[in-house]
């Protein structure tokens, strides 16, 4: 049953890519069936964490016994999030991406400009593209001031909108001169990333922070997956040192898991149809073949430099530490995750992706209560994948723009990357 669902997962991303990139304008009306997949996974992500983390918790006996567990999960868990992050870095070190990618922009040093408004009137000159979205700013150089560009582009020739002007030392509102010389066009830094440059202490902080829940309802409702384990990790143990009390209690959780896990095989059957959605709508979204090849061949170094990491890791370091460590057949091991494995592919969510996890490694032979207990916490804080490629990402967009990062600023990236992977969640 498992081999068939596999290959229909398989002629979904098929078709999906196929009927998307072909016709993008009709697959946007298939697009529904990815989303309503999407969101009937994600709908029993919170009481399957809820419940499984419970029943795992419970299962294990004593509590105590969770301090063992704990323990090498966790050294586990930091070790290969680490590895990604230095594999990722090493190859981004090596190969060097974001070396001769181009920007954009353009720079007219020695053409006069006036202010009119929110206009810049260029003098005797006119840019060499005929229109910049909102990604880009303008800088007058001479007076070291910044505006990003209105996408309500050039009215003519040698005229253009400006939403705001900032200082490009402070980032506070200034009204610039009226008139100057030289401009340079490039990449603006997002409004939601301004100001958010924090020390690492306060980064360990926030994370630390965010595994407590104020509300444990509120967590539910957002589906914050780190508080709602921190929370059934606790709830489970505390149930361990009640005795004959918890009985009813764990009765009805035990109740609620097996009644989850049989929705999780009823979505599953669907899977195929919900991937052909998915799919078929994000290529419908960016144009079809015609809009998804070049913003490939755009960024083709620094997709292959992902990918390649992504494959290291997962093809050759994961697979070694199952056949070192746990002295396990890792053909037979894969072929019973080739099912979660294709719908993370197609999803892109660990949390959704959960269900089909624990039932692959307990095909495995991994206990279920260990499973229960290891597969949410994994899904949450052990994500080597991202915590690779946002490493790769940082250094990517650090060569775009000609900056040179030496071991200690690679040393800080590290440990924001690895703290941001467990706090993604």
């Amino acid at each position: 049953m498992s081999n068939r669902i596999l290959l229909y997962i398989v002629l979904g991303i098929v078709i999906g890519a196929v009927f998307g990139g072909q016709f993008p304008h009709e697959a946007r009306y298939v697009a529904f069936l990815g989303d309503l997949f999407l969101q009937a996974l994600k709908m029993i992500v919170v009481p399957l964490i809820i419940a499984t983390m419970i029943v795992g918790v419970t299962n294990l006996g004593d509590i105590r016994k969770l301090g063992g567990i704990g323990r090498r999960t966790m050294v586990y868990f930091m070790i290969t999030t680490g590895g990604s992050v230095l594999l990722g870095l090493l190859l981004v070190n090596i190969i060097r991406p974001g070396i001769g990618v181009d920007r954009g922009g353009e720079t007219l040093s020695t053409v006069p400009y006036h202010i009119e408004g929110n206009q810049i009137v260029l003098e005797g000159a006119t840019l060499g593209k005929t229109s910049y979205d909102s990604r880009y700013q303008v800088m007058l150089t001479d007076q070291h001031i910044v505006g990003v560009i209105d996408p309500r582009q050039a009215v003519e020739p040698g005229r253009f909108f400006v939403k705001k002007w900032e200082s490009s030392t402070t980032n506070h509102a200034v009204t610039p001169a009226p008139q100057g010389v030289g401009i340079t066009i490039d990449l603006a830094v997002a409004d939601r990333v301004r100001g958010k440059n924090k020390p690492v202490f306060d980064v360990m902080i926030d994370v630390l922070l965010g595994m407590v829940p104020s509300n444990i309802f509120a967590a539910m409702a957002n589906t914050d997956v780190l508080p709602l384990i921190v929370f059934s990790l606790l709830f489970g143990g505390v149930l361990t040192t009640l005795g004959e009390t918890a009985r009813p209690v764990l009765a009805v959780i035990n109740g609620i898991n097996d009644a989850i896990m049989k929705i999780v095989h009823l979505i599953v059957a669907f899977t195929p149809i919900g991937v052909f959605g998915l799919i078929a709508g994000r290529m419908s979204t960016v144009g079809g073949w015609q809009g998804f090849l070049p913003e490939l061949v755009k960024l083709g170094w620094y997709a292959g430099t992902v990918i390649s990491g992504l494959l290291i890791h997962g093809l050759v370091i994961l697979p070694l530490i199952l056949l070192i460590f746990a002295r396990q057949n890792v053909f037979a091991y894969g072929k019973n995750m080739l099912t979660a494995l294709s719908t993370a592919f197609s999803t892109a969510s660990s949390s959704a992706t959960l269900p089909m996890t624990i039932e692959g490694v307990e095909k495995n032979g991994v206990s279920s209560r260990t499973a229960s207990f290891v597969c949410p916490l994994g899904a949450t804080i052990n994500m080597n994948g991202t915590a690779l490629y946002e490493a790769v990402a940082a250094m990517f967009i650090a060569q775009v723009y000609g900056i040179s990062f030496g071991p200690i600023e690679q040393f800080i990236i590290f440990l924001t990357a690895t703290l941001a992977a467990i706090g993604a969640a």
